[in-house]
């Protein structure tokens, strides 16, 4: 399975609209990279090329040093990329049991699937047999990266996870999030809000325009440059 990412001069469109304009990133095993940028930048569009959703028009997709351009989203995944999109990405009418029962397609048994669930995130044994759509925010996105994780990942890719929650609440899911990237899993995180996710990142690109303008750590150097990133004008 790869543990690898790596986008090399991607472009990608809309119709005739272009989104991304020569897009160069690298993720690694055991990284988490923050994918920064304001609204609008092509941070979504990104994390769909890599999942295989959204062809490239020009440039490659590496996976684990493969070239997997053009490459079928259901191949990718077979491979390990798993793409947990903006809002939150559960069945909302199923219990919490339910959904995750559904990951048995991975070839994992549902008690194996349920042991990895309910270790790392206790409160959805508690939840177990609730209606999923009646839980809060919070752990309607653990159960989501709960049922990410049932694929055993070797690529993690998150899109706005932060979204709508408590910045307690969302400290926590980051602190699981660098807890799964610590265990070889090479993780993309799309975030509006940089401070929720730069206490976790190993690295950060600031994307505006669909053009990569900053690549480099995590570190107060990029806290102090991202409003005049974002605005453009760095």
């Amino acid at each position: 399975m790869t543990s690898s990412l790596e986008l090399h001069g991607v472009r990608a469109a809309y119709d005739a609209i272009a989104v991304l304009h020569g897009v160069d990133l690298r993720v690694g095993a055991g990284e988490v990279v923050a994918l920064l940028g304001p609204n609008g930048a092509g941070k979504t569009t990104t994390l769909r090329v890599a999942a295989g959703v959204r062809a490239v028009t020009a440039g490659r997709l590496v996976l684990g040093g493969r070239d997997v351009t053009g490459a079928d989203p259901r191949d990718l995944a077979a491979a390990g990329v798993c793409l947990i999109p903006e809002g939150r990405g559960v069945f909302p009418n199923l219990s919490v049991r339910d959904n995750l029962l559904m990951m048995t397609f991975t070839g994992k048994t549902h008690a194996e699937i349920e042991e990895v669930a309910f270790s790392r995130f206790p409160i959805l044994a508690q939840r177990a047999d609730q209606i999923a759509g009646t839980m809060s925010g919070g752990e309607q996105q653990m159960l989501a990266l709960a049922r990410g994780l049932a694929t055993d990942p070797a690529v993690l890719l998150l899109d706005e996870l932060s979204m709508g929650l408590a910045p307690l609440v969302v400290e926590r899911l980051y602190e699981q999030v660098g807890e799964i990237a610590r265990q070889g899993v090479a993780v993309l995180v799309v975030e509006q809000f940089a401070a929720a996710v730069l206490d976790i990142a190993d690295h950060a690109a600031v994307l505006v325009r669909g053009r990569i303008e900053y690549q480099g750590p995590a570190d107060g150097e990029l806290r102090r440059e991202l409003a005049n990133l974002y605005l453009g004008s760095h």
